[in-house]
């Protein structure tokens, strides 16, 4: 112990703690950068400072304890077997069962309620109900779960989430009755709980009324107490959130790192987040992928000011000691990926490198036989225009242009495999001799930043326009080594730079920058995870404001620009956006069909 630093020896004691709660001595704690996951016996919980502060103590024995109380109280086979398709109906059903074994914990060991709330807190920061303003925007499955702790608990909603559980609490109460009083009375009966949890949401015309839920009672032991599982048992809750929320630095590696484990989709859990790998992160804000909207021909864009807008490189933003670790933390989700680099470029040479249409002249006098005139040579070998050459070609230079989408709605693994989608790709293309320019963007603050402040100072002016500060960023220019920029691909690893999205500016932006390079063949690529957000701006504006100015400006490449835009969406589907666009869930698929899919978005008619 004399030789451990302090964070080794909280490890070991959250370890330690963690097994005597969870009954399991295979329980593992570790540390992570990023969203607190799990996969099978192990969790990684928030990595604090190296003072380990009293908060970040608690920050981090609150998840451990979850954890551990999972593994003891939760069965998962149970849980999946009737949790329902339907994916806010499953997301409240997660966040019922969450708090039923968290508060078995609270209830049963009072030292935990200080490490709950603590969690708690962490697990509403960005989480939409914060920021509500009317209760169509409060995530029920959140309100449910907060108020079904306050009930068996007695624990006072979080302050922050406080107000938009009240703008629900009269529709769900006035729709579940008695419900709540029931569902504390059968705490420790997982089967008798979620009955009456699936009966909570048929009375919130959530779920369809059905005479059998299926529920077998034999799947419980016969005190009532869920089994401890096995590793593929335990990783069955995969949240149905793709936003999860990234504080990522250098992660040391645990063990358990790449524990097998089959997950079954299921409830809102912590679950393993890291790149390539199935589990899912805890429940966060999930950006609705809104249908296809006609964009009116009156449609008008504009922003409010561009005086606080700004284009910055990413070594503006962080000092280069901040940035080697968070390179770290990216360079440990790209190991066992390294031929990947190697079989993407040897599939994508031939067609993304300036094309080379081979095209002969026939019947010359010399040059190379032409094996189609060999009967002729046979037959008359004095023949002459026996011969072929080979045409000249001019070669067009080629310039690609990674656009990638930093809004918050990308944290946790989606921010990942896009910096892992441009890392591999930047490499692959520069190896064919195609220049590479990464950007970013994102804004400058959470609801509207100083735009907003101003908008309110002139008057609150009717329909403002783009009402945030945008912020667009410089990864690597297209002259610039990869060698050289790598470094600065770690900065999309930060907490805090992950904000709102404004696409179609930023396609604009991208497009502008492509349009002044002197190379012939211009490709914009954009990774990103669906719709354009941004509360400030749609809350005085009207309805689909932001998708209709992307929809126009991405109509408007496609038709009429001379540069080829393509896309590749981060678990969400784009082709709703994009004609030429592909979808890939995790970095293990650029392996596979993505090597195929690329070849063909790259391919020049």
């Amino acid at each position: 112990m004399a030789d451990e630093s302090p964070l080794d020896q909280f490890k070991t004691v959250l370890t330690g703690a963690a097994r005597a709660i969870a009954r399991d001595h295979e329980a593992e704690i570790g540390w992570t950068a990023d969203q607190p996951v799990t996969q099978g016996k192990m969790a990684r919980v928030p990595m604090p400072g190296r003072d380990i502060t009293a908060e970040q103590a608690r920050e981090a024995r609150g998840f451990a304890d979850s954890f551990a109380l999972r593994l003891r109280h939760h069965n998962g086979a149970l849980h999946a077997k009737m949790r329902p398709d339907d994916p806010a109906a499953g997301a409240c059903y997660d966040a019922i069962e969450r708090a039923r074994y968290e508060a078995i914990g609270e209830s049963e060991y009072s030292g935990m309620r200080t490490n709950m709330e603590a969690m708690q807190d962490r697990r509403l920061a960005g989480d939409p109900i914060t920021s509500a303003e009317s209760a169509d925007d409060v995530p029920l499955h959140t309100a449910l779960g907060l108020m079904l702790r306050e009930q068996l608990t007695g624990q006072p909603i979080p302050e922050a989430a406080r107000e938009g559980v009240e703008m629900v609490r009269e529709f769900v109460e006035s729709r579940t009755g008695d419900d709540f009083e029931q569902l504390s009375e059968v705490l420790h009966d997982q089967s008798a709980f979620q009955k009456l949890g699936l009966d909570m949401l048929r009375h919130l015309d959530m779920v369809p009324m059905e005479p059998d839920d299926g529920f077998d009672d034999d799947d419980q032991s016969e005190d009532g107490q869920d089994e401890t599982q096995d590793d593929s048992q335990d990783e069955d809750g995969a949240d149905q959130s793709d936003q999860p929320e990234t504080r990522a630095e250098g992660a040391e590696g645990e063990e358990g790192e790449g524990e097998e484990g089959e997950q079954t989709p299921g409830e809102d859990e912590l679950q393993e987040g890291d790149p390539g790998e199935d589990g899912e992160e805890m429940q966060l804000p999930q950006r609705k992928n809104a249908p296809w909207q006609d964009i009116p021909n009156t449609f008008d864009y504009k922003a409010y000011t561009d005086s606080f807008d700004e284009v910055v490189e990413a070594t503006d933003l962080c000092d280069f000691e901040e940035l080697d670790r968070l390179r770290a933390y990216l360079d440990s989700q790209l190991a066992g990926l390294a031929g990947v680099v190697t079989r993407l470029a040897n599939r994508l040479q031939r067609r993304l490198m300036a094309q080379q249409n081979r095209s002969w002249d026939f019947d010359q006098e010399e040059g190379l036989l032409d094996a189609a005139r060999l009967a002729r040579v046979i037959v008359s070998p004095g023949s002459s225009l026996s011969y072929k050459q080979e045409q000249e070609q001019d070669f067009k230079d080629t310039v690609v242009t990674l656009l990638i989408d930093n809004s918050g709605s990308m944290r946790g693994r989606p921010i990942s495999i896009a910096a892992i989608s441009a890392d591999i790709l930047a490499r692959t293309l520069e190896r064919c001799g195609v220049k590479v320019e990464i950007l970013g963007f994102t804004t400058r603050a959470w609801k509207g930043g100083q735009s907003r402040e101003k908008w309110l100072a002139d008057g609150r002016p009717d329909n403002p326009g783009r009402l945030n500060d945008l912020r667009h960023i410089i990864y690597k220019k297209a002259d610039e080594p990869m060698r050289r920029a790598r470094r600065s691909l770690g900065l999309m690893m930060r907490e805090g730079l992950l904000k709102e999205n404004i696409d179609g500016e930023a396609l604009l932006w991208a497009h502008e920058r492509l349009l002044a390079r002197p190379e012939d063949r211009r490709i914009l690529m954009v990774i990103s995870d669906g719709a354009p957000v941004d509360d400030s701006t749609l809350s005085v504006n009207s309805a689909g404001y932001l998708e209709a100015h992307l929809r126009k400006v991405i109509e408007w490449i496609e038709k009429v620009s001379p540069v080829q835009l393509v896309a590749i969406g981060i678990g969400h589907d784009v082709t709703r956006y994009y004609k030429k666009a592909v979808t890939i869930m995790d970095a293990e698929q650029l392996g596979g069909t993505i090597i195929e899919q690329l070849a063909d978005l790259f391919e020049i008619e």
